[in-house]
């Protein structure tokens, strides 16, 4: 077992350093394709002196071959150098270092509540009657509908300005955390508990539940002890897959709640035209993908025993 996990740590690794090495490409390739000068495109809406200007060919090699300057930007990327904002006054690194606790600690509390209630709902409705299916996917689906913003505004409407129950914007303790949060495990929540269902449907009808159940085994204990374990595969694949899009949900959801984070960063790049800070939030998007993608190919083979007996 222990060697099927480091062959397949090592082919992740392999495959993992071709993705980021095509998304390094794929923004290099972007910044010269970009209409005008690479330097104007690096400064964005700045006005900078003719020393500046000089200076960011000079770091960038702009008066090299092409070759040369994507040899060159790979070697800043492989030593950390995502390049400098002049818009910001400091170096991309920096910036999205600063931004990042913040949209990792909303990330981590949504994907943890939505698992938290998406799992107990999936138990208690997989193969249920009719009317409790019907209803549970009938708000599943109102939970998917609502887009990210008008969930967030709606919460803060309700619990914030008119019962006061948590801070209105801006707040960066857990009362502050709270609503971001549901905003963004509205849909998740609701995805993952579609997912996890009919992983369990599908679990529950196979011959080892059957006989569990002749044993005397609870029906109950059937479900927690057996089959959400098998059933876990698709719902764990789908939580990481989220997870690398989260992004996107973030954008909105800390524009209206004031939050500093990565999305707040990228709305305010994309609006000042700071390519480099865009670039760098679609590098570390990659990065964040690539690593989760990894950490789950390694987590099925813990999840499901049969994997390692398959994979020999």
């Amino acid at each position: 077992m222990s060697r099927r996990i480091v062959r397949t740590v090592l082919v992740r690794l392999g495959t993992s350093l071709l993705v980021l090495w095509g998304a390094v490409t794929a923004a290099f390739v972007a910044l010269h394709l970009t209409p005008g000068s690479v330097v104007d495109a690096l400064i964005g809406s700045n006005t900078v002196t003719p020393q500046v200007r000089a200076q960011i060919i000079a770091d960038y090699g702009l008066d090299r071959p092409l070759w040369r300057q994507y040899l060159a930007y790979l070697g800043r990327i492989l030593h950390g150098d995502l390049g400098r904002s002049y818009q910001l006054h400091e170096s991309v690194a920096s910036a999205l270092g600063s931004q990042l606790a913040p949209s990792l600690q909303l990330t981590l509390v949504s994907i943890g509540l939505a698992l938290i209630v998406s799992t107990p709902l999936a138990l208690f409705t997989a193969r249920r009657r009719r009317w409790i299916r019907a209803l549970s996917s009938g708000i599943e689906l109102v939970g998917v509908s609502i887009p990210t913003f008008w969930a967030a505004i709606l919460l803060l409407t309700v619990f914030s300005f008119r019962l006061g129950w948590f801070p209105a914007a801006g707040a960066t303790g857990f009362g502050g955390l709270v609503l971001p949060a549901v905003a963004v495990a509205i849909p998740v929540t609701a995805l993952l508990t579609q997912v996890t269902r009919e992983g369990l449907e599908r679990v529950l009808e196979e011959p080892f539940v059957l006989t569990a159940r002749a044993r005397g085994m609870s029906d109950a204990g059937v479900r927690t002890r057996h089959a959400l374990r098998h059933a876990a595969l698709p719902a764990v694949t789908f939580a990481g897959w989220l997870f690398g899009l989260m992004l996107g949900a973030l954008v909105p959801v800390e524009q209206i709640f004031s939050r500093p984070g990565l999305g707040q960063l990228l709305l305010t790049a994309v609006g000042g035209k700071d390519l480099p800070i865009v670039m760098g939030v679609v590098l570390f998007t990659a990065l964040v993908y690539v690593v989760v993608s990894s950490t789950l190919d390694v987590l099925y083979l813990v999840i499901d025993p049969r994997l390692r007996g398959a994979a020999r």
